[in-house]
């Protein structure tokens, strides 16, 4: 039975709505809000991006409220496969009992999307990435703590004195950070914030792993991170000979390739 336009349309203006006022929807909580199935949900995002009301980007929807965080959904589409595969295998390092820290990048997106799908019970996640808290806030069996701090509404993410300070209240049995560029010397991000506050948190983790896909390779941002000595395991779909071509030579216990698709 086809729905009055009149119908549809205040349907569509009450999602366009709810993301100005969350941001990030992930699209099961698209369609128990509005109480409509996942097909109508993405007809829905599809012909208010039409519009240019949103920005669409997978799982959910970003809110043309704020342009910064657009950028987190372009970053989070790049080098999506490579990112799927990473997340995945970085799943498996998860256990029951563990307190686990997930960082703001992309790539731990998708790695709360895998958690999601797959939930780990007595599992308590720890992050300062809203997308993430967000996908995982009512996933049963986890506890979620977002750490609090200045919002940065470019990356969605909280940083700053009282995120740091956040941090240092923790001991994480397990922590997944990213970063931005990884060469022979070690790993870079971009913002110093960034860095202050990922190595406290890597100073509170019993292990360490990054996640970095191969677009990372060979690319120096603008503050020096970790060397690769400070990094208990790197997760990436680059080889290692291509690795060890530019530099990079890590013994087999820092190292985890991801098995062949």
């Amino acid at each position: 039975m086809k729905v009055a336009l009149h119908l549809v349309e205040a349907r569509r203006d009450r999602l366009a709505d709810l993301l100005k006022q969350h941001r990030y929807l992930p699209l099961r909580q698209v369609c128990h809000r509005l109480k409509i199935s996942e097909a109508t949900a993405r007809r829905d995002l599809t012909a208010l991006v039409k519009a240019k009301r949103i920005t669409r980007t997978y799982g959910g929807a970003l809110s043309d409220f704020s342009n910064t965080f657009a950028s987190f959904a372009e970053r989070h589409a790049k080098a999506e496969t490579a990112k799927r595969r990473i997340a995945q295998t970085a799943l498996h390092f998860l256990k029951p009992g563990m307190t686990c820290y997930l960082d703001a990048g992309t790539t731990m997106l998708y790695l709360a999307d895998a958690l999601r799908q797959h939930p780990i019970a007595s599992l308590s996640i720890v992050t300062n990435n809203l997308p993430v808290a967000e996908t995982l806030a009512e996933v049963k069996g986890l506890e979620v703590h977002l750490i609090g701090g200045l919002l940065l509404g470019r990356q969605s993410v909280l940083l700053g004195d009282k995120a740091c300070l956040g941090a240092r209240q923790w001991k994480f049995d397990l922590s997944f950070l990213g970063a931005e560029g990884m060469t022979a010397r070690g790993l870079f991000n971009s913002q110093k914030d960034v860095v202050r506050y990922q190595r406290i948190v890597a100073a509170r983790s019993g292990r360490v792993i990054f996640c970095l896909d191969a677009t990372k390779l060979g690319h120096e941002a603008a503050h020096f991170l970790l060397p690769w000595p400070r990094i208990d395991l790197l997760l990436t779909d680059a080889s290692p000979k291509t690795l060890k071509d530019q530099g990079i030579s890590l013994d087999s216990n820092q190292l985890n390739g991801l098995k062949p698709r």
